[in-house]
């Protein structure tokens, strides 16, 4: 096996930390790396929201591209960033260890939390703005985009009372000391993949380099909760603009999942829960995505998709 593994990523801070902390796990077996930086469309585009700018690949597509043109051999994304269908020649072939895959608060104010009166919050995530209106909404929500240390320094400045952010980020990033909150999974159920990093490849890549990345990096159980999220994502059919989220969680041989979707203004929450086997994973995220549906979570994602095509158009 050629041993160089070329691998691809953003150039934010936090996916630099990602590609090297990938790159120190192949190199301690033996192979050698080069990490090449893309920009992507969502960090060049920050004066418009997600939202408004198309969901469809923003963190993605210039590093699928590279890979299809062999410019790299792997690109290693947040989990969460990866479209539910990948296009044509492209596979996921691992899935590191999930760090802590809860959403926190960070604030300047070590006392600060969503109960607070007066509250403005920063975040640029639809997920987070619905359930947000959902549960405390009383809170009053900024548009915050740019990569994390933009974001802390926005903060900094007093354009906001607090951040809702992923806890794995502010971790790897050495924030964790301002976090003033860590919001209950029961609440705010994470999106598909949070709190872990995604691998993806070209389907040409040769086999023997596919399975020494794949044995090096990939962690059985994180890949088996993804498989089922990732099933529910696919089957709902919604991008990462759209306000769904799901966690499958391993308990010895059987998958607890929770997983749903919430109105744009909050008005509306459809959530449930299903338990499987673990062999099943994928079954289990179609199904539970079709009880969702069904619940009422079909209607929620047609408006959805009509008012954020409608934002879309208003912004060309």
């Amino acid at each position: 096996m050629d041993n160089l593994i070329r691998i691809g990523t953003r150039g934010s801070q936090l996916a630099l930390w990602q590609a090297n902390y990938v790159a120190k796990l192949l190199q301690l077996h033996g192979a050698k790396t080069e990490i090449i930086v893309l920009n992507t469309k969502g960090d060049m585009i920050l004066d418009k929201s997600l939202s408004k700018i198309g969901s469809k690949g923003v963190f993605t597509a210039e590093l699928e591209e590279a890979l299809l043109a062999n410019e790299i051999d792997i690109a290693q994304h947040s989990a969460k960033d990866v479209q539910s269908q990948l296009s044509e020649g492209l596979e996921l072939i691992a899935f590191t260890k999930r760090e802590i895959v809860n959403d926190v608060l960070v604030s300047t104010n070590p006392k600060c939390t969503l109960n607070d009166k007066n509250l403005i919050i920063g975040t640029s995530s639809t997920r987070r703005v619905a359930l947000l209106k959902h549960y405390y909404p009383h809170v009053e929500t900024v548009d915050m985009r740019g990569n994390l240390q933009t974001r802390i320094r926005k903060l900094q400045e007093g354009q906001c009372d607090g951040l809702l952010l992923a806890f794995a980020g502010i971790h790897r990033m050495g924030y964790t000391n301002m976090i003033s909150q860590r919001l209950e999974i029961k609440e705010f159920t994470p999106p598909v993949g949070q709190g872990t990093v995604a691998i993806e490849c070209a389907v040409s890549l040769t086999k023997d380099k596919k399975e020494f990345i794949k044995k090096v990096l990939n962690d059985d159980a994180t890949s088996t909760a993804l498989t089922a999220e990732r099933a529910f994502l696919f089957t709902l059919q919604g991008g990462c603009s759209i306000p769904s989220f799901a966690l499958a969680q391993l308990n010895n041989d059987m998958i607890q999942m929770q997983a749903g979707i919430v109105s744009l203004n909050g008005d509306v929450i459809v959530k449930e829960e299903l338990t499987g086997p673990k062999e099943n994973a994928k079954q289990i995220g179609k199904n539970l995505a079709e009880f969702v549906l069904l619940k009422g979570g079909r209607q929620i994602l047609d408006t959805i998709k009509v008012q954020q095509n409608l934002n879309i158009l208003d912004n060309n």
